[in-house]
């Protein structure tokens, strides 16, 4: 306790440049799950999907990022073996952010795409079972985040393999596609626009209290859904749709109208990632500061300072400018050649599996779900289609993932109670 009194602001502002460094990992890694489709399938370009990004991640963190954060997430370790030794929780979340940071920074390096949830998760994880007491984690969650590495990316790449052989079968390998473009896309105009709602509604504004209950949030959604389609419906019939062009030029013209989808559903991720995965960063720090503030006692809730929300905004766009093209090529071309109708397909998928599994409580990584979906309208083009280099690197990235952030924290905690002798 002496260590909270008298090095709290000492304390808050290493919490506060770890949280920063936290926060530029999520940028680096995490936003190319909602560029990355759009800048593989050259629906916009790099420098424009990090603008893009930019503005709808730091939108997503500020404005929704939430007043209040719960000071452990996913209740992976148990707070009250902390009660009498507040200090390790304060040195122990400044060593998680610090290792969670270190490893986005070295995956987003090499282009891999891991799990900035499953990173803190780690982290927490292992100095709390190391330094404190194996009992004090929720080993049964752990397991379920090791399980998840299965289902999600599963789950994801059948949804993407649906709605993409069904834009094939409908669409794309008819002999004169943009009239048949004409009759179904609208509709797919309106999925989107109903899932794209949902995830907002659910991952999003929820965060600020602007949450609706289950069935307003469901008839919100339909609402946006079927006005898209309609929308959709009477802008694409005042196209000048030229039906004597040959095939491949009506299914130039068809991806053109899916590249627009395309960057409309990844606007709409970005800002739910940004409102949802800042947590990663400003949980762990808003936990420092609110144990600090309150003299030692840990809430399970916190009240976030001023200053939380915009610094990590901020951290996550410095890492998207610096480092986020790498991911985004991985996850773009990396691992499949995309199209825009492809790259809608996963898209939708990733979203429509985000949704499922905030639905059933599932334990999900928004990169593992984009990756499974890319990969499953790769599988439709064939496994030779498929990368399996990157795939594989991809893969063991994923496996390293929690050992490398508890790994890390561990030696930092150590680092750390030697350093301010507790």
């Amino acid at each position: 306790m002496e260590l909270i009194t008298n090095y709290g602001f000492e304390l808050v502002l290493m919490a506060g440049f770890v949280g920063f460094i936290m926060a530029w990992g999520i940028g680096a890694n995490d936003v190319a799950n909602a560029m990355g489709t759009s800048v593989g399938s050259k629906a916009i370009t790099l420098k424009q999907a990090i603008l893009i990004a930019m503005v709808f991640e730091f939108a997503g963190a500020y404005l929704a990022g939430g007043e209040v954060t719960s000071t452990i997430r996913k209740g992976i370790i148990d707070v009250a073996y902390f009660t009498n030794v507040p200090e390790y929780l304060v040195l122990g979340m400044i060593a998680s952010l610090l290792a969670a940071g270190i490893w986005l920074a070295v995956a987003s390096y090499f282009g891999w795409p891991v799990s900035t949830t499953h990173s803190i998760i780690g982290a927490i994880v292992g100095f709390t079972a190391i330094g404190v007491s194996p009992s004090a984690v929720a080993w049964a969650k752990v397991g379920g985040i090791v399980g998840s590495w299965v289902v999600t990316p599963a789950l994801s790449a059948i949804l993407a393999i649906i709605i993409f052989v069904s834009a094939k079968k409908l669409i794309l390998d008819r002999a004169t596609p943009i009239i048949y473009a004409v009759k179904y896309v609208p509709i797919y105009m309106g999925l989107a626009g109903f899932i794209m709602s949902l995830v907002t509604i659910k991952k999003g504004l929820k965060h600020v209290g602007l949450g609706l209950p289950t069935d307003q949030g469901y008839m919100l959604a339909v609402a946006i859904g079927v006005a898209v389609g309609i929308i959709g419906m009477i802008l694409i019939r005042r196209l000048h749709i030229d039906t004597s062009a040959t095939n491949k030029e009506q299914t130039k013209s068809v991806e053109k109208i899916f590249a627009i989808l395309m960057v409309l559903t990844a606007c709409c991720m970005a800002f739910a990632h940004g409102s949802n995965d800042v947590a990663n960063a400003i949980g762990p720090l808003a936990a420092v500061v609110s144990v600090v503030g309150n003299d030692g006692v840990i809430l399970s809730k916190a009240e976030l300072a001023w200053w939380i929300l915009p610094l990590g905004g901020l951290g996550i766009v410095a890492g998207l400018a610096l480092f986020g093209h790498r991911v985004m090529r991985t996850i773009g071309q990396g691992i499949t050649h995309l199209t825009p109708s492809k790259g809608f397909a996963a898209e939708l998928a990733a979203a429509t599996t985000v949704l499922i599994a905030s639905g059933t409580g599932l334990p999900i990584s928004t990169t593992q779900t984009l990756v499974g979906a890319v990969l499953g309208v790769g599988i439709v083009q064939g496994v030779a289609a498929l990368n399996a280099k990157v795939i594989r690197s991809i893969i063991i990235s994923w496996v390293v993932t929690l050992p490398a952030g508890a790994t890390l924290s561990i030696i930092f905690f150590f680092i750390l109670t030697l350093s301010f002798g507790v």
